[in-house]
């Protein structure tokens, strides 16, 4: 699919035989669709349709010019007006988190749930840059999350390195447009937060969760990509909220 000149690579299981709310799997910074695998075969069984995305710049997805933050979110509004979805079930992990948060700040009435994995919360002011004590993720902690070199070298081959710099440009910028809008996330949302290995400041999750009307957060203790190392916890707790 061509949305303004980028393409977006995305696979679709078709109608779900029991659900008629499709689930959009979205992958972080680094990967590409398959790091869903597992969990899109345990949905479809369920009787789910499963929608899984590369985003710009991975997978087989077109690379280009701009990779700010929100354009992966603009990204995938408009993958779910090209197949006509009116909801939707959103998953996002790490980028792919805070790309989905963006959609359902901007469609709130397309979104019935959310899941947010470890997303690294956005500076709040310049202030909060001067003083954090917080880490910041680097690219290869991004990439180990994300991938399995041994798996599928490829994704790393596919992924545009020019992504890097800007990347990481964002994330040590202030960014309080986004929390403004937290309140604007009509959705249920439940946010996973992978204790103190992740890449979730637990300070600035408690205003996430303050902010988000119906919001909901687990710890685990895995590290960032939950999906990947706790899958069983992983799918255990986000089976169910989806399937409220």
């Amino acid at each position: 699919m061509a949305l303004a000149e980028v393409r977006i690579a995305y696979r679709d299981s078709g109608m779900g035989a029991v659900s008629d709310v499709p689930v959009m799997l979205v992958h972080g910074m680094g990967g590409d669709g398959r790091t869903w695998d597992r969990f899109a075969r345990q949905l479809v069984r369920s009787g789910r349709r499963v929608i899984i995305p590369d985003l710009r710049g991975h997978g087989r997805s077109s690379h280009t010019d701009s990779y700010l933050f929100d354009d992966f979110g603009a990204d995938l509004c408009q993958l779910c007006d090209h197949l006509e979805l009116t909801v939707v079930d959103l998953v996002g992990h790490s980028l792919g988190g805070y790309a989905v948060s963006r959609v359902a700040q901007d469609r709130p009435q397309l979104v019935r749930r959310l899941v947010v994995e470890e997303c690294p919360l956005p500076l709040q002011s310049g202030a909060e840059e001067l003083h954090s004590i917080r880490r910041f993720p680097t690219v290869p902690e991004l990439w180990h999350a994300t991938t399995s070199l041994v798996r599928h070298p490829g994704v790393v081959l596919a992924f545009d390195r020019s992504m890097t710099r800007v990347a990481l440009e964002q994330f040590r910028k202030p960014n309080p447009e986004w929390w403004d809008r937290l309140s604007d996330i009509t959705a249920p949302t439940l946010v996973l937060r992978g204790g103190s290995g992740g890449m979730v400041d637990p300070v600035k999750l408690a205003v996430v969760q303050a902010a988000i009307p119906d919001c909901a957060v687990l710890d685990f203790t895995c590290g960032h990509s939950i999906h990947r190392d706790r899958y069983r916890e992983f799918a255990a707790a986000v089976r169910p909220f989806l399937a409220g």
